[in-house]
């Protein structure tokens, strides 16, 4: 009985992809208000979810080739190295001795090595030679990828799903390019009560983390800092898979490798490392949620709103299929509670500073929310990201991989672009050369959001910051596209936010401490 009530079974992705996708339109879409933006918001964010799905099939399949290719070689050394050696001719062994094959009087022919003198369990119903016993998963499960694998490659299905996710993601920042310029904004509150979605919302919490603790953890190819710029201490983290199978394909989808042809399995992680990435990835996805909530409550004047906006985040399948990566979820959680401490402007400072310190790509966000500080906020911003770089350049002691002055340069991206071993799209045929462009075109949107538009309210700084975080996505080396934790609670809060034109700093924000002084009284002058 404990088995039937209590046997849980991870849907496969493309299934929750389904089930997920209905959820999404059935809780939010505007049925009276077929033509609005809300609607198409929505058809935006389930669009992303087939390029998930591509470039997971993708890089499957690419694996279980080389594994069976790597499988197949293996076996043809053994049967090398356990073939007999051939005996002269004129030998009593030979095939004119006495023992021979061509021997009359009591030696044995040896059977014949064909597929119908086989048993009949070897031979399908189709007349192929059905898989043995010694032959590996990976080349069976290649074999059931046969259909797609003969019409398209697996590194072009990959490519393909990179290149469906940048389209769409190319759409969305288009979008929140223009999102300052709607001005009405109507409520459009989701099609279920505030209960029902914090029902919704509690129980999916429980079962992705739920996946967290339960999941293989697989460590990072290498300890210490990537090729990249980003922060050492983060990639000491294994990564949860919370997918419900464990192939290599699996994998490889989660932690990228140096060289894509080394299929051996990753080395087991140390046990403290694993705690703490679970622990971590639980927080920060609690963090998120929590933040989303809080700001809908406090700044957008609309509870039921950002509940609903935190069970859709929960929903999307790119939260389960990506729910134990710290390096996507803790960044995320820093970048909302930036914008929840938006009127305290040390405390966004610091989370902002924390963002920037994980994974580098924030830093750019620095001269838009500066340029939002600017009339009132600026030094204490400045101060609060000061102490939180500070603060991670200190613990950056702990690894003694590389020198201090190495992890600085790679925290703060202080190198020259990269051109070789990239992953994700610049590693499937696109020129790594096309990404300084790029580059150079995100280093240019970044300065425009600091000087356009000069007066900037709360509305304007949380659809830029997901713009920008965007735009990163196309010049990440590893996985760009992938990363969508950065930008997608920012994005929902953007689809859910009232208008927010009186939101500026010079009247939510307090001028700090100052200098009184005593005024003398008319009585004493008198």
């Amino acid at each position: 009985m404990s088995e039937i009530l209590f046997h849980y079974k991870r849907p496969d992705p493309t299934t929750w992809v389904y089930l997920s996708s209905f959820l999404t339109i059935g809780l939010f879409f505007v049925f009276h208000r077929f033509w609005s933006m809300r609607n198409l918001d929505l058809v935006l964010l389930i669009l992303l979810a087939p390029g998930l799905l591509i470039v997971y099939e993708g890089r499957r399949g690419r694996m279980l080739e080389e594994a069976a290719a790597k499988s197949a070689e293996a076996r043809a050394a053994e049967e090398a190295e356990s073939k007999p050696i051939t005996a002269d001719v004129g030998g009593p062994n030979g095939p004119d001795g006495p023992n021979g094959l061509n021997s009359s009087d009591g030696g044995e022919s040896p059977p014949a090595a064909n597929v119908t003198n086989a048993s009949p369990s070897a031979v399908d119903q189709d007349g192929a030679a059905a898989p043995e016993a010694g032959e590996s998963i990976a080349e069976s499960a290649t074999a059931d990828l046969s259909p797609v694998i003969s019409t398209f490659a697996a590194r072009d299905i990959e490519r393909y799903g990179f290149v469906w996710m940048l389209f769409v993601q190319v759409l969305i920042l288009v979008r929140l390019l223009f999102d300052p310029l709607m001005v009405r904004r109507p409520l459009l509150d989701p099609n279920l009560t505030a209960g029902g979605l914090m029902f919704i919302g509690i129980w999916l919490f429980i079962f992705m983390m739920a996946n967290v603790i339960t999941s293989t953890p697989r460590m990072q190819d290498e300890q210490g800092p990537r090729l990249g710029p980003g922060y050492s201490l983060m990639n000491m983290l294994p990564a949860i898979i919370t997918r419900p199978t464990a192939s290599v394909g699996d994998a490889a989808m989660v932690t990228p490798r140096s060289d894509p042809a080394d299929t051996d399995a990753p080395k087991p992680p140390p046990t403290p490392y694993v705690a703490l990435a679970r622990v971590l990835a639980i927080v920060s996805h609690l963090a998120i949620v929590l933040g989303i909530v809080a700001i809908g409550h406090r700044h957008f004047g609309n509870s039921r709103g950002g509940i609903g906006c935190a069970t859709l985040y929960l929903l999307l399948p790119y939260t389960a299929q990506m729910t134990g990566r710290v390096d996507h979820a803790l960044p995320a959680a820093f970048l909302v509670w930036a914008v929840f401490s938006y009127r305290r402007p040390f405390f966004a400072g610091f989370f902002l500073g924390g963002a920037a310190g994980l994974v580098y790509y924030p830093l750019f966000l620095l001269p838009l929310w500066i340029s939002f500080y600017r009339q009132r906020g600026a030094g204490r911003f400045v101060a609060g990201v000061g102490l939180a770089l500070m603060t991670m350049m200190a613990l950056l002691e702990i690894d003694g991989s590389l020198p201090l002055g190495d992890h600085l340069r790679r925290m703060f991206g202080l190198m020259m672009p990269l051109m070789n071993g990239l992953q994700g799209v610049w590693g499937l045929g696109w020129e790594p050369i096309y990404r300084l462009p790029l580059m150079v075109g995100f280093l240019i949107l970044s300065g425009f959001f600091a000087l356009w538009p000069a007066e900037k309210n709360l509305g304007t700084l949380i659809a830029y910051s997901s713009a920008l975080m965007v735009a990163a996505q196309f010049w990440h080396a590893y996985g760009g596209g992938l990363y969508m934790a950065w930008f997608l609670p920012l994005l929902l809060l953007t689809i859910f936010r009232p208008n927010l034109e009186d939101r500026i700093a010079a009247k939510v924000i307090d001028a700090g401490p100052q200098l009184r002084v005593k005024r003398p009284r008319i009585a004493d002058v008198a």
